[in-house]
């Protein structure tokens, strides 16, 4: 995997709230949730965008956030509002802004264009911090780029699997976000795990997106379970309901955080009496099992565990 510099941010939960709604943003900023993105492009209409932006602009600046990552949705470069939303929110939010997530990202051309426009209002602004990126792949194409665009740019930090845009891309017959059907197994299992390796290939986060029902929390305990499995950090939230279960869910539990811990300290001490390997409570321990026990250790330290 890449080694990088990036923040480590919490996604074990990503919410999202219209841009236009005060009242929906007030209640994000006191959730639970991981990380909040303020949308300003489906959850919009065209005609009210210019408004949301400032709405966005208010509740970063004057909420209290806490230690969760403020992010803002904006529409995709090939529509009339993207330099505008970037421009607007930047300079009106400065360091109350963590991330930039850009919608419909297909290519390269998209990613780097955001990360220049960035450059040029950090240095114009003066900003102490670099704004951070993140990238939905809806789109055949941009899956056929995945690797590409996760290795673009070093702002980059996370990509999501936007599963609805992706669906209708590809011409699937589904009724609901998430709902199996008739398909003999996991209809999202090869994209979800396309976009895991290139992001863990490129040290960056991989997300799942969003599942539709949000009154049926067994089935979204289930697709968290299957993200997390594979190697994602979180899931979306459509509805503050949802935050409780993500974020359960891609927590570690005290249990196996205690015992990775106990199985990497026995394995630096066989390390250290020139032992290659080593049994620990029916475990043999080496590098490769302590490499994967770390990984639960990094999450916990990550949460705070």
């Amino acid at each position: 995997m890449a080694k990088t510099n990036k923040p480590k941010r919490l996604r074990r939960s990503q919410l999202a709230v219209p841009g236009i709604s005060e009242k929906m943003l007030t209640k994000a900023a006191a959730s639970d949730a991981d990380h909040v993105f303020c949308d300003l492009e489906d959850a919009v209409a065209p005609s009210s965008k210019p408004a949301a932006r400032q709405t966005i602009i208010s509740a970063l600046n004057e909420l209290d956030w806490g230690n969760t990552v403020r992010c803002v949705r904006i529409n995709d470069t090939t529509t009339q509002w993207c330099y505008e939303d970037i421009i607007t929110v930047v300079e009106g939010a400065r360091e109350n802004l963590d991330t930039i997530m850009l919608a419909k990202a297909t290519s390269v051309a998209d990613v780097l264009f955001v990360d220049k426009l960035l450059s040029q209002l950090e240095q114009k602004l003066g900003l102490k911090k670099r704004i951070g990126l993140e990238c939905l792949i809806e789109e055949v194409e941009a899956m056929h780029n995945v690797w590409d665009i996760a290795h673009s740019c070093e702002r980059l930090e996370c990509l999501i699997f936007g599963m609805g845009d992706y669906a209708a891309s590809q011409g699937m017959v589904i009724k609901n976000l998430g709902v199996k059907g008739d398909y003999p197994g996991d209809l999202f299992h090869y994209p979800r795990y396309e976009l895991t390796i290139a992001c863990r290939a490129a040290g960056i986060d991989a997300v799942d997106g969003p599942y539709g029902d949000y009154v049926d929390e067994e089935s979204y305990r289930h697709e968290c379970t299957r993200s997390l499995t594979i190697g994602m950090v979180g899931k979306w939230a459509i509805h503050p309901s949802q935050i409780a279960p993500a974020n359960e869910i891609f927590s570690p539990s005290r249990h196996d955080v205690d015992f990775a811990r106990e199985v990497i300290q026995v394995y630096r001490k066989a390390e250290a009496e020139g032992i290659g390997s080593v049994g620990h409570k029916g475990v043999m321990v080496d590098a490769a099992s302590a490499r994967y026990f770390q990984t639960t250790v990094d999450r916990a330290d990550l949460i705070g565990m």
